[in-house]
């Protein structure tokens, strides 16, 4: 089962780190399936994963025919951004003009459609975190007019500094849904097995709050990366230590 696969009404966030397989996995499958039952898919990416993206879905359908016909279409991330963006801040009526005309166009022609977006990532990347919040929400009043599915992806590894408790926040109310890493628990693995080797009796207190997480509500973080931020806030001074294990079971278990 895929990340997205039940989500696929919503506006969902994805976190992806520098290693980027697993990301260009649940993204393809995620626009395979919308084109493989008729619909039509909007992809607005960086030039790097707009390529990867496209060699992973030729290995389920006929790109080139879907680009041909209309059906899957391509934008790039930072051109798309630079005719909307004034003074560093995305301008409402020229996002409209951009990107909500494309998306209506798309729409008429497909009930089903779907967006993935990597230009709030851009923008979060380069420090511009306002001007990202402010793209979800012009993203989520083009979905009040256009009922589109859309998938973000935000270049924030779990295992660094980067993502922490006010990064979560921001993006949680910003979305729907936040995804985990993975189908399958397997971020939530890796750091279990890495805090049970490494953090003796206090692994107590992490079985405690992974139950807690396993049966919290919708909207919340997913088990793994809640785990991450309780870790980074309860054993700071081994957090890093359990997470850098803990990276490396995980991305052997993607392989």
């Amino acid at each position: 089962m895929q990340a997205a696969k039940e989500a696929e009404a919503g506006h969902f966030a994805q976190l992806h780190g520098p290693d980027d397989r697993v990301l260009i996995r649940e993204v393809s499958d995620y626009l395979a399936r919308g084109l493989e039952s008729g619909g039509t898919a909007i992809t607005i990416a960086t030039r790097e994963h707009r390529e990867a993206l496209l060699a992973a879905l030729r290995e389920r359908i006929d790109a080139e025919r879907s680009i041909e016909e209309g059906a899957l279409q391509f934008m790039d991330a930072e051109q798309t951004l630079d005719r909307f963006v004034v003074r560093g801040y995305p301008d409402a009526e020229r996002f409209d003009a951009v990107v909500g005309e494309r998306v209506r166009d798309a729409w008429a022609r497909s009930a089903d459609l779907r967006a993935y977006g990597e230009m709030v990532g851009v923008l979060w990347k380069t420090g511009r975190f306002p001007a990202a919040i402010r793209l979800e929400q012009l993203w989520s009043a083009l979905r009040r007019e256009v009922p589109l599915s859309l998938y973000c992806a935000y270049p924030i590894d779990v295992f660094g500094n980067g993502f922490d408790a006010v990064a979560a926040d921001a993006l949680l109310r910003a979305h729907t849904q936040f995804l985990p890493a993975e189908a399958g628990g397997s971020l939530e693995s890796a750091v279990t097995r890495a805090a049970k080797e490494l953090l003796g009796s206090n692994f107590d207190g992490f079985e405690r709050h992974l139950l807690a997480q396993r049966s919290g509500k919708r909207g919340a973080l997913p088990a793994g990366e809640s785990m991450v931020l309780w870790l980074k806030a309860s054993h700071a001074d081994r957090a890093r230590e359990v997470l850098e294990r803990a990276r490396k079971y995980y991305y052997e278990g993607c392989a």
